[in-house]
């Protein structure tokens, strides 16, 4: 088993240290920096500055997005079921099967798989939050990922053309990570490359499964008041009770999220196999 308690130590307190900061940003909320922190110990603490890179591309990346565009999307509030802060639900939620797969690297530190595997549910969570982001910067209506009718801005299952290739260019961000800091070295500038364009479309399979589950089994809510269709529940951002409208009452978006890594990280599992 790899393991190192110098490491571990020190992963401790730079995790504290970048989840700190992360909450006095309000990236994070009070919960969420608690959350990210124990997963950052997981990164930093049991696989090192190499996994943990892969870890900052993402967090890195998705909370600037998130901050820069934030007041673009405080008026799709009301959609959403949660803020721009992330609270625990969502920390684990995007990195949950990511940190798995660090620890099994403890177990298994001489296997590549989990490695890709790690690399392709966090390319899924980063391509997920950039066309979240940056969707909503889309001059044309998004649609419908089943029907491709149009839909509002904000509606679980709408894709466009911009949060399309903002999920691939999320995705290609942590394959580039990944393609430089793998174990054993990157390889030739054909690997290189290879690995790069694979963790990239893995990250967009898994934010399309991401749409796909939003738009048929996820828990959508309705605002009798506003009128309006919401991921809010119990209560709209009016304080109004809303009513389940369609999809499993259990799967809430932090449950999609989590799909949407898992399918990012079996898409990236296939790596091995090229």
């Amino acid at each position: 088993m790899a393991f190192s308690l110098p490491q571990f130590l020190l992963g401790v307190v730079l995790a504290a240290l970048i989840a700190y900061a992360a909450h006095r940003v309000r990236a994070l909320s009070d919960s969420g920096a608690i959350a990210a922190g124990l997963l950052g110990t997981v990164f930093f603490g049991l696989g090192g500055l190499r996994w943990a890179a892969l870890l900052l591309a993402f967090f890195i990346s998705s909370s600037a997005l998130s901050r820069l565009f934030r007041q673009r999307k405080a008026a799709l509030d009301e959609k959403f079921s949660k803020g721009s802060e992330r609270d625990a639900a969502q920390v684990a939620a995007n990195g949950g099967v990511a940190g798995l797969f660090v620890l099994l690297h403890v177990f298994f530190p001489d296997a590549l798989w989990p490695w890709w595997a790690c690399a392709g549910a966090l390319a899924a969570a980063n391509a997920d939050t950039w066309a979240t982001e940056l969707g909503v910067l889309s001059r044309s209506a998004p649609r419908l990922i089943t029907s491709l009718r149009p839909v509002e801005r904000g509606t679980s299952g709408g894709i466009s053309p911009t949060g399309t290739w903002a999920a691939l260019a999320g995705g290609l961000l942590v394959g580039l990570t990944a393609a430089l800091c793998r174990p054993g070295g990157p390889g030739s500038m054909a690997e290189i490359i290879l690995a790069l364009l694979w963790i990239g479309l893995a990250g967009l399979f898994g934010s399309l499964v991401d749409s796909a589950l939003g738009a048929t089994l996820q828990a959508i809510y309705t605002c009798p008041a506003c009128q309006k269709e919401t991921e809010r529940h119990p209560r709209h951002t009016c304080g109004t009770p809303t009513t389940l409208q369609r999809g499993l009452p259990w799967l809430d978006n932090d449950w999609v999220n989590t799909a949407c890594t898992l399918a990012g990280a079996l898409a990236g599992l296939l790596v091995l196999t090229i």
